[in-house]
């Protein structure tokens, strides 16, 4: 393990010091020509309006109207240069701020792209894997629209784009969350030191290869495989991930299928294998199965109208589905408790049905959320993508719904 530790760490240091050592042949071969760079410093005001119908009966703190996020962008666009694409996330809510995403980037082509910094890490369906606001379930495990710091390359050809990327980290963390127990502000869930399992994400690596159709549709798969890095015991596992996906456009219908399977090899500070480790994001961490597979289908139709500023609606439906693969090990709850589980964790679902309302810079969501056995949709918080409500004797896993409204407002 040592050995594969020190190839990996050389490997991802070579690719930095290439990436730094081929940057100055090409600023050599700027022309005067070129177009001139630009800045645009903009950013995002988001409401969130709730109704919520859980296990308990629904009372007056079943409904809220908060500020959801409040966020600063600032893109570089420097054609011929390095540009900069940067994004930080303030949320009153939690009580919490981060960076969202922050990278150098460096056209050496038209089709050939190279990104340094905080930038979305390429697997599944991306952007997004979903069209609602929840996203869809490989969210809530670390594989949809995951942001971690690295390096990454992305090369086009007329149907074919490829990315390729090491990441030496997960983002920089911000302060924790006003009301939580421990864990790392961040946008993206990855596994954090929580417990008695001192663990943290360390080289990844990610290939990514999708065939481009002329109508816009692609279908691809995607390759992960990373460490985990036990600081208590310096030592480091493996884990590893696989997705086939597609995103199919006609008209103005929208379908995108995937099918991923993980698996993380953790160790707790005992150094006993782990059937959960935990993951963070908004400063709040929670319990996520070490082995899984989730199927999901998301269907969309676009319309445009002409209802004053309104201009577009776009229905949906996201499914999601998880199923634990987890078999005799042991898991650590937060205070530190150690239990001990023989069985399959439990399943998880998700569904959202909504419609998205464009009017010039509003963006309006409008979700009904539906889950069973779900980290958020629950009075239980965070319990759901781990153990589940049975297995730690809190009661069935009810059907729970959350109607919810997004109104933002992007400049």
């Amino acid at each position: 393990m040592n050995t594969i530790t020190n190839f990996l760490k050389i490997a991802g240091a070579f690719l930095l010091l290439f990436f730094f050592t081929l940057f100055p042949f090409y600023l050599l071969a700027q022309t005067a020509d070129e177009e001139e760079p630009s800045l645009h410093v903009g950013g995002a005001l988001r409401f969130n309006m709730i109704l919520q119908s859980y296990e308990s009966d629904i009372d007056a703190n079943s409904s809220s109207f908060t500020m959801d996020t409040w966020r600063i962008n600032v893109l570089y666009d420097n054609p011929g240069g390095i540009g900069l694409n940067f994004e930080y996330r303030f949320y009153p809510t939690f009580g919490t701020h981060f960076i969202k995403q922050g990278w150098l980037d460096y056209d050496f082509s038209d089709r050939t792209q190279a990104q340094l910094g905080v930038t979305q890490v390429p697997f599944g369906n991306l952007q997004y894997n979903s069209n609602n606001w929840w996203f869809s379930l490989p969210y809530y495990v670390g594989l949809e629209d995951d942001h971690d710091m690295g390096l990454k390359l992305t090369r086009t050809s007329e149907n074919w784009q490829w990315d390729f990327a090491y990441f030496f980290q997960p983002e920089p963390e911000g302060p924790p969350a006003a009301f939580g127990t421990g864990g790392s502000g961040r946008y993206s869930y990855d596994v954090v030191p929580e417990g008695n399992a001192s663990l943290s994400e360390r080289n990844q690596f990610n290939i990514r290869g999708a065939y481009l159709t002329a109508g816009g549709s692609e279908v691809g798969a995607s390759l992960q495989y990373g460490q985990l890095y036990n600081s208590a015991l310096d030592q480091f596992d493996g884990r590893y991930a696989f997705a086939v996906h597609a995103d199919i456009n006609s008209g103005n219908f929208n379908i995108k299928p995937q099918f991923l399977y993980y698996n993380m090899d953790g160790v707790d500070d005992a150094g006993q294998d782990l059937s959960t480790v935990f993951m963070g994001a908004y400063g709040i961490p929670y319990e996520v199965s070490t082995e899984a597979w989730i199927a999901t289908l998301g269907l969309s139709y676009s319309y445009d109208v002409d209802w004053g500023p309104i201009t577009n609606l776009n229905f949906y439906n996201d499914f999601s589905y998880m199923e634990n693969s987890v078999g005799d090990g042991t898991t650590n709850l937060a205070s530190g408790e150690t239990l001990t589980l023989n069985d399959d964790f439990q399943h998880t679902v998700q569904n959202i049905t909504g419609v998205l309302v464009s009017a010039g810079p509003v963006f309006t969501y409008f979700d009904i959320a539906q889950g069973i056995n779900h980290p958020w949709l629950t009075d239980n918080f965070g319990v759901g993508v781990g153990p589940g409500h049975e297995d730690l004797d809190i009661g069935d896993s009810e059907y729970n719904i959350r109607f919810n409204i997004n109104i933002g407002f992007y400049f």
